[in-house]
C-alpha cells in the first residue's frame, strides 16, 4: 500500500426553535463519521479506495464498527483496480451494487421530489402526484425516523416531528418532501423535512435517510443473467441537472460481465443519464439492501443524508469509458 489517510469527524448540535406560533422545541444532535481512504501504487499507476461510515451517535460508534475490516475493504478496492483494464463505453445493461449506489436515487430523482423545486412547478416530478413516474419494480422512502442513521432527525429544522415519507409505490409517485412555506404553497401539510445546516440558513424541504425498497432478486442473479454488460460495485463522485434529472456519476470499483460472469476489472467507468428515465428501466431489484452515507449541497447549506439502495439491475445505460 502506497499510502493510507485516516480522519474522523464529530459534532454536538443544539438546536432551539420557537415561533410566533407559541411552538418552543428544542434538540440535541451527535454525530460521528470516519474517513479512510487508500492509496496502491505500481509503478506509475495509483488507484484509490475509500469508505466512510457514519451515524447519529458518538463514540459508541466506533464499538460497533470493525475498523481492520473497513481499512482492508478500501485496501483491496485500490489493489483489485490496479489490475483494472480501461473501460468499453457504449450503451449497455448495468448492475449497481447496494449501499452508496443510492446516490443516483438521491441526486437524480430525490431533488426533484423536494418542495423546494415542486412549488415553483420545477422538476420533473411536479404536479405528478398518482402517476407513474419509475419502474413498477422500485418502491422508495425518506425515513427521517430511523434510529441512530447518519440522516435521521428527531424533529426538523421548522420543529415538526420527522416521520417516514412514502416517495414512491411500485413505481407510482405518492408523495412530496415538504417544509411549512412550500407547503402553505402547495396547499400540503409539511412532512418534517424541513432542514438547514445551522442558524445561519432559511430551512427549506430536504432529504433525511432516502433509499429504494428492497425487492426479491438476487445479485448473483443480475450477473447471470447479463450477456454483457458493467457490474458497478462502488459508485464515487459525480453531477446532476435537478432540474432535468440529467446525471453523470463516476465507477470507483466496476467490473465487466462477459456471459453471465465477471470477466475483469475496469478503470474510467461512468454512469450517464437521465434519472427519471434510468429508473424506468430497472428491470431486477435486489434483496441485499444496504445504507450510505453523505453530505448534501443545497440552498439552506451542507447537511448530513443517508442514501441507499439494494443492488439494481438496468436494463439499459450508457457508460462512459477511459481512453486506451
Amino acid at each position: 500500500m502506497h499510502q493510507v489517510k485516516a480522519g474522523y469527524f464529530d459534532e454536538s448540535q443544539k438546536v432551539l426553535i420557537a415561533n410566533s406560533e407559541g411552538l418552543w422545541a428544542e434538540d440535541s444532535r451527535v454525530r460521528t463519521r470516519l474517513f479512510i481512504e487508500a492509496i496502491a501504487m505500481e509503478d506509475t499507476e495509483k488507484q484509490r479506495g475509500y469508505v466512510a461510515p457514519g451515524a447519529q451517535k458518538g463514540f459508541e460508534f466506533y464499538n460497533e464498527v470493525d475498523l481492520r475490516e473497513l481499512a482492508e475493504s478500501a485496501a483491496d478496492t485500490a489493489v483489485r483496480m490496479l489490475e483494472a483494464r480501461p473501460c468499453p463505453g457504449g450503451k449497455m445493461p448495468v448492475v449497481i451494487d447496494n449501499g452508496f449506489g443510492g446516490v443516483i436515487f438521491h441526486e437524480a430523482c430525490g431533488h426533484g421530489m423536494e418542495a423546494t423545486a415542486v412549488a415553483k412547478g420545477k422538476g420533473p416530478y411536479a404536479g405528478k402526484l398518482g402517476q407513474q413516474v419509475v419502474s413498477t419494480k422500485i418502491s422508495a422512502v425518506d425515513d427521517g425516523t430511523v434510529t441512530g442513521a447518519w440522516g435521521s432527525l428527531h424533529i426538523d429544522d421548522e420543529g415538526t416531528h420527522s416521520r417516514r415519507n412514502v416517495l414512491i409505490e411500485n413505481g407510482i409517485l405518492k408523495g412530496y418532501l415538504i417544509d411549512k412555506l412550500n407547503g402553505r404553497r402547495m396547499n400540503m401539510s409539511p412532512t418534517g423535512s424541513a432542514r438547514r445546516q445551522s442558524y445561519r440558513y432559511a430551512p427549506t424541504s430536504r432529504m433525511t435517510n432516502t433509499y429504494i425498497l428492497p425487492g426479491k432478486d438476487k445479485l448473483e442473479e443480475m450477473i447471470s443473467g447479463t450477456e454483457y454488460g458493467l457490474y458497478a460495485k462502488t459508485m464515487g463522485g459525480g453531477s446532476v441537472n435537478t432540474t432535468t434529472g440529467d446525471f453523470n456519476f463516476a465507477v470507483l470499483e466496476g467490473y465487466m460481465i462477459e456471459k453471465g460472469k465477471l470477466a475483469y476489472p475496469v478503470k474510467g467507468a461512468t454512469l450517464i443519464g437521465n434519472g427519471r428515465q434510468t429508473m424506468y428501466d430497472v428491470d431486477m431489484v435486489g434483496d441485499n439492501f444496504a445504507p450510505g452515507q453523505g453530505m448534501c449541497g443545497s440552498i439552506s447549506g451542507s447537511i448530513p443524508v443517508n442514501v441507499g439502495q439494494p443492488a439494481l439491475r438496468v436494463a439499459q445505460l450508457t457508460v462512459g469509458g477511459s481512453k486506451q
